[in-house]
C-alpha cells in the first residue's frame, strides 16, 4: 500500500487517531483541521481518497463533498464522510452528494480501516478491456472506468460507476439491491438497500437519454435494458 489518504478533521485527537492507524496499515496521511487548508494542497498535490467529517470550523462538509464532485480535477477522489449524524437522512444527503461512503461516530479505528480498504478495492483498475455498449448512446469502457452517454464523457463517482458495470455485465438480468451491495460492497452490513436508490437516481440524471436503459423492477431491483 502507498496510497495517499487526506483527512479532514477539526478535531486534532480524533484527526491523529485516523492517521495513525491508517499509517499503520501502510497509508500516507495528510491532516487537514480546515476546508480552506484542504483546498489549497489539492491544488498541488493528489490524494486517492479524502476521509471527511461533516462538521468544520469554516465550511460544512456536504459543501466539501460536492466542491469536490463538482470539480473536473477532483471529482475522481472517493469520499468516504464521517459523521455524528446517525439519521438515515443525513447519509442519504452525502450519497446524493457524490460521496462513496460513510461511517458515523463513534467508531472503532479497525471498523475505519477496513471502510478505508474496501472503498479503495472497490476502485483499483479493472483488468477487462473491450468496451461495453448499450444501445446507440451508452458505451462503458471496464479499462479505463469511462462512460460516455451520446457521445460525451460522463464523470461519475466509482460506486456509480460499479453499480452501472455490474447491471451492464448481464444485460437483461434483474440485479437485487442486495445483490448489489454484496457485490459492490462486499456485503458491508452498514450500506443500506436506500444506498443503491440515490446511487441509481444519481446515475440516471448524470446518463440523460441514455438514463432509460437501467429499469427499476418495483419489488424486486435493477437490471439494464436496450
Amino acid at each position: 500500500m502507498n496510497e495517499r489518504i487526506a483527512v479532514l478533521e477539526d478535531e486534532k485527537d480524533i484527526r491523529e487517531l485516523i492517521a495513525l492507524h491508517l499509517e499503520k496499515s501502510g497509508y500516507r496521511v495528510t491532516g487537514f483541521s480546515n476546508a480552506n487548508d484542504l483546498f489549497k494542497s489539492l491544488e498541488h498535490n493528489s490524494f486517492d481518497l479524502l476521509i471527511l467529517d461533516l462538521i468544520l470550523p469554516d465550511m460544512d462538509g456536504l459543501d466539501v463533498c460536492r466542491a469536490i464532485k463538482n470539480n473536473p480535477g477532483f471529482s475522481s477522489i472517493p469520499v468516504v464522510m464521517v459523521t455524528a449524524k446517525a439519521e438515515v437522512t443525513d447519509r442519504v444527503v452525502g450519497l446524493e452528494m457524490g460521496a462513496d461512503d460513510y461511517i458515523v461516530k463513534p467508531f472503532s479505528p479497525r471498523e475505519l480501516v477496513a471502510r478505508v480498504k474496501t472503498v479503495l478495492r472497490r476502485h483499483l483498475p479493472k483488468t477487462e478491456t473491450e468496451k461495453i455498449r448499450i444501445g446507440r448512446s451508452l458505451v462503458i469502457d471496464p479499462a479505463k472506468r469511462e462512460v460516455y452517454a451520446e457521445g460525451k464523457k460522463v464523470d461519475l463517482t466509482f460506486a456509480e460507476f460499479g453499480i452501472l458495470l455490474i447491471l451492464a455485465s448481464k444485460r437483461g438480468w434483474v440485479f437485487s439491491r442486495e445483490k448489489i451491495i454484496d457485490t459492490l460492497w462486499e456485503g458491508e452490513k452498514a450500506v443500506i438497500e436506500r444506498t443503491v436508490d440515490v446511487h441509481i437516481k444519481n446515475l440516471r440524471d448524470k446518463l440523460g437519454k441514455a438514463g432509460r436503459y437501467i429499469k427499476n423492477i418495483r419489488g424486486v431491483g435493477y437490471k439494464i435494458e436496450e
